[in-house]
């Protein structure tokens, strides 16, 4: 009986045994071949799992079942379902795919590299889909939402009537970012006067910034970084986009957009209206918001004469009247002491043309032309500014896209020419600015964990003399979670009056840039950054976080100087600028919530003759915050709050630390949505806390706008989509 007994349970064992299965799996990148540390591997349908070591393997012990559904996952990295069975001879391997969205799988065209976001060694920040579309509900008729909600950029007013701004990144003054369409210097030199506020985002496809040196691949200018506006283009399905809105402040926008791929042609057409009645929060008698309406009309041809050829030819058409001041003036309304206005009125034409063509396996020839014309007639009682830019960009580049190691190498040509009606008793600020370029960039993949972009430049400026721009940057993949990028540059920038000093004071004096006292401005500046990504709490919390280290060294920095008599030049002092700092960005995801956390810490100095001071108008504190839900095709809502830190003023004082806070909600059909958005509902503007003209209001001396004017300031409108 005992030996029955024994033997019973024997056989139970044995059967038990047997059941009892393990399951071995190493998970990799697809990709890379690298081991995902932190991946999660699941039994469908049970609670049985298990997470990754450092060496991409992990177990899963008593299994019972003959075949089994697991699921492998990894943050940035799409699901993947396998079916096993048992008994299994050897550890298996799942190798993930990075996912598009995550990983951002999209081509930046800045570098002009055909790798990846996350294979290009040179730091870049996107910003496109439903990010950029986000924004729009803010500020529909301009993209200075878009650019001030990120680190390290600061949008700043340089004018408290007519509301012109100019982009700052990084501490350093707006001249020394570029501002691109589609790889063309559209908005430099005189034409950068009222850029930020006559670019709508709708017809854009996505936002590119670089911080640092770019002068390498576009020349003079780019010494704190460039924006490059990638415009989107036609595809098989159409493209049919409506969107209206209206603000508290008297403001309303009416924008649409077209495209359609035809067979062997396509089309984009963007057309706007965009209008504002003058607006007074503070009960000063001076507008925040100024009278305006504007007309933009973008139409975009494409050609495709055979399947390895693109040419496509643009025009971009704006024209504005704004007029901002005393608003019983504008009114019309006629009363002693009310004079004061600031009129302008602008007409910006420019054209672009490119011609792509493939040939061979991985080889790219590209002509690209544009022709520019920008007229800006400004007027303030006793005073008028009329100036005319004529300009032009030509370039042709070669590319060699191999899969270990890309060639691209190109050569331009660079004309700006201004021409001003004198107002009596004013200087002559005509000129004549030619730049030959010539350039040679280099990407290498060095390992797998090693990626190389190296290049250099050569300009020659006429009146000026040569440049020569070298630039490095390196990309380090230590594994999936853990990438860092390193690099640095040379850049310059040749005289101008067209700065955010003269734009202040309306170029009232300013006298002309003379090339025998004038020289470059020569910059030397790195970054690197630091980024680590991952999920906790079993995958249900993704981390993702970036930190960047910048520093910049501008020698004979162009200076606006007080000469008396009423008059302003611009030397080159004896001294540099030097501007420092760091930019952290950490991102958290929770279900349908999302978190994103920013700080910029920005030391900027202006060194002069062995005498140190902090650049005006830097906030060397600055925090963004956003707190967004998302249900998909159905919610959207955010909260965010951003925090300035004071700020030196060219009048000697310091500006007050504010605080903004908005919130955004939309509700999404499937051919319409409708939003509200409520934009620093707390009223945080300068004339609260501070003033913003000395004198009178008859005869005003603006001081620095450091903080903003119009305040709170609600909006609302509807998207369609058809």
């Amino acid at each position: 009986m005992q030996k029955s007994i024994l033997l019973v349970l024997a056989m139970l064992y044995a059967c038990f045994s047997q059941a009892q299965n393990t399951l071995s799996v190493v998970i990799k990148d697809k990709q890379t071949d690298m081991p995902l540390p932190g991946a999660t591997i699941k039994i469908k349908e049970s609670t049985s799992g298990s997470v990754t070591d450092e060496n991409g393997f992990a177990a899963i012990s008593g299994i019972q079942n003959e075949a089994v559904i697991i699921e492998s996952s990894f943050i940035g990295y799409r699901k993947r379902t396998d079916e096993i069975r048992f008994p299994m001879a050897d550890t298996l391997t799942i190798r993930l795919e990075s996912d598009a969205e995550e990983m951002g799988e999209v081509v930046i065209s800045s570098t002009r590299s055909s790798r990846t976001i996350q294979d290009i060694p040179t730091r870049v920040e996107f910003i496109a889909g439903e990010e950029l579309d986000e924004k729009a509900n803010m500020k529909p008729g301009d993209i200075r939402m878009v650019l001030s909600e990120s680190t390290g950029i600061q949008v700043q007013t340089t004018s408290a009537t007519s509301a012109n701004a100019s982009i700052r990144i990084q501490g350093l003054d707006g001249r020394y970012t570029q501002i691109l369409k589609d790889g063309f210097p559209l908005y430099s030199g005189a034409s950068s006067g009222l850029g930020l506020l006559q670019i709508p985002p709708l017809d854009l496809k996505q936002v590119e910034v670089i911080k640092g040196s770019a002068s390498t691949l576009y020349g003079g200018g780019a010494i704190a970084g460039l924006v490059n506006l990638i415009s989107k283009t036609p595809g098989k399905e159409r493209e049919l986009r409506f969107h209206l809105n209206g603000t508290s402040a008297g403001g309303f926008d009416a924008n649409g957009f077209y495209s359609k791929k035809f067979g062997k042609t396509g089309l984009t057409l963007f057309a706007s209206h965009n209008r504002n009645a003058p607006y007074d929060p503070a009960g000063i008698d001076l507008t925040a918001i100024p009278k305006f309406q504007r007309f933009t009309f973008n139409p975009k041809l494409f050609f495709y004469p055979t399947e390895n050829t693109t040419v496509s030819l643009g025009v971009n058409t704006t024209l504005e009247d704004r007029t901002g001041g005393d608003i019983h003036f504008i009114k019309g309304q006629q009363e002693n002491g009310h004079t004061y206005f600031e009129k302008n009125k602008t007409g910006r034409i420019s054209t672009q043309f490119v011609l792509d063509h493939i040939f061979g396996k991985h080889e790219h020839f590209i002509v690209k032309n544009s022709l520019s014309y920008f007229n800006r007639k400004l007027t303030t009682p006793g005073y008028q500014f009329n100036g005319t830019q004529y300009a032009s960009f030509t370039e042709a580049s070669y590319a060699n896209h191999g899969d270990k190691m890309e060639w691209i190498a190109g050569a331009n040509l660079w004309t700006d020419q201004f021409r001003e009606k004198a107002f009596p008793g004013t200087s002559n600020r005509d000129y004549s600015l030619n730049t030959f370029g010539a350039f040679v960039q280099n990407t290498l993949k060095a390992a797998k964990w090693l990626h190389i972009e190296s290049g250099v430049r050569a300009d020659y400026i006429m009146d000026y003399g040569f440049a020569f721009l070298p630039r490095v940057s390196a990309l380090f993949k230590f594994g999936p979670a853990f990438t860092s990028r390193l690099g640095g540059g040379i850049g310059y920038k040749a005289p101008t009056i067209f700065t955010e000093e003269s734009e202040r004071i309306q170029y009232q004096g300013v006298l002309p840039v003379n090339k025998n006292t004038n020289s470059l401005e020569h910059s030397y500046g790195g970054n690197w950054d630091v980024n680590y990504q991952t999920s906790i709490f079993d995958e249900r919390l993704s981390v993702s976080i970036n930190h960047l280290f910048f520093y910049t060294y501008l020698t004979k920095p162009l200076i606006l100087k007080n000469t008396g008599s009423g008059l302003y030049q611009f030397r080159n002092i004896d001294g540099h600028i030097d501007t420092r700092g760091t930019e952290t960005n950490i991102k958290l995801g929770y279900a349908d919530f999302k978190l994103f956390l920013g700080y910029t810490f920005t030391n900027s100095r202006i060194s002069e003759s062995g005498l140190h001071r902090e650049n005006y108008l830097n906030s060397r504190h600055r925090i963004n915050s956003v707190l967004f839900y998302e249900v998909e095709e159905k919610w959207k809502a955010g909260l965010e709050a951003y925090y300035f830190s004071k700020q030196e003023l060219s009048d000697g004082k310091t500006g007050k630390e504010y605080v903004i806070l908005g919130f955004m909600a939309e509700r999404l059909w499937e051919r319409f949505s409708v939003y509200i958005n409520f934009e620093n509902f707390l009223d945080a503007r300068q004339t609260r806390f501070d003033t913003i003209y000395t004198g009178s209001v008859t005869n005003p001396f603006f001081r620095d706008i450091y903080a903003p004017l119009d305040g709170f300031v609600f909006n609302g409108g509807i998207k369609i989509r058809l």
